[in-house]
């Protein structure tokens, strides 16, 4: 049976994770309170955040902003979209 847990960004009972997506205490907070779907829409997100911004994930700064923003996505008010972006019709 899938473990089941109370989904901060969806604000619902959802499927989890089955392991923590990254290490430390990060990881363990998104095992326990974000959902395998939310973690799904980070995961796109943040691809278009990638592309958009044309970032390098070695550039220190680059892994800084995203981190930034995966917690403003999932735990804050959510994560800005890129200056012009606008959506695929």
């Amino acid at each position: 049976m899938a473990k089941m847990v109370n989904c901060i960004k969806l604000g619902r009972s959802a499927e989890g994770l089955e392991r923590a997506p990254l290490p430390g205490e990060v990881g363990e907070r998104i095992l326990n309170n974000i959902s395998k779907e939310a973690w799904q829409q980070w995961m796109q997100h943040q691809t278009m955040l990638i592309n958009e911004n044309r970032l390098s994930l070695i550039d220190p700064e680059t892994q800084k902003f995203l981190q930034q923003e995966m917690e403003k996505f999932l735990f804050g008010e959510g994560s800005e979209m890129p200056e012009g972006y606008t959506p695929p019709k």
